[in-house]
C-alpha cells in the first residue's frame, strides 16, 4: 500500500508558504509518497505542482460538486460536494499530515488529524497549538523548520 501524506494549507498563502509547499511536494514525490491535498489554489496548487514536476501521484479532494476548478497538476480529483467537511476526508485518507502556513481551514485539518490521534501531524510555518496558559500541548503537532525537515518527520512514520 502506498504511503499517503496529506499536505494542508491556505488558499491565500504567502510566497514562502508557496515555496515550502512546492518543495514538500517535490520531496514527497521523490520518496514515492502519494500526496493528498485540497486540489485548489495556494498551498494546494504549489504542492501539486512540486509533486507533479517529479512524476508523483497527487490526489485532490474538492469541496464542491465539480472538478472544473481543480488544479491542473492533479493526477486524480475526488469531487465530494461536502464543503469544508472534505477536510475530514483528506486527513482520514493520510498516513501523515503536513500543514504549511495557517488559515482557519488549515487549523481544522490539524485538529481533525490530531483528534484522530494515530498519525503524525507536522507544521511548517503555521499554527502552534497551546493550552490556555500558553504552554504547548503535550500532543501538539511536530514543528518543522524546513520542507526537508517536514518530509523527514512524515516519512519516519512509514511502516
Amino acid at each position: 500500500m502506498p504511503f499517503q501524506v496529506a499536505v494542508c494549507g491556505p488558499r491565500h498563502c504567502t510566497p514562502q508558504d508557496e515555496q515550502h509547499a512546492r518543495e514538500v511536494g517535490r520531496l514527497l514525490a521523490q520518496a514515492g509518497a502519494t500526496v493528498i491535498c485540497g486540489g485548489g489554489v495556494g498551498v494546494m496548487a504549489a504542492v501539486a505542482a512540486g509533486a507533479h514536476a517529479e512524476g508523483g501521484l497527487v490526489i485532490g479532494v474538492r469541496p464542491g460538486d465539480t472538478a472544473a476548478d481543480a488544479d491542473p497538476h492533479l493526477s486524480a480529483v475526488i469531487v465530494t460536494n461536502l464543503g469544508e467537511a472534505r477536510n475530514a476526508v483528506i486527513v482520514w485518507s493520510a498516513d501523515a499530515v503536513i500543514a504549511i502556513g495557517g488559515s482557519w481551514g488549515t487549523l481544522s485539518e490539524i485538529a481533525l488529524a490530531k483528534r484522530r490521534g494515530t498519525i503524525p501531524v507536522i507544521t511548517l510555518g503555521g499554527w502552534t497549538i497551546t493550552d490556555h496558559h500558553g504552554n504547548p500541548l503535550a500532543d501538539d503537532a511536530i514543528p518543522a523548520s524546513t520542507p526537508q525537515d517536514a518530509v523527514t518527520h512524515a516519512l519516519n512514520h512509514r511502516s
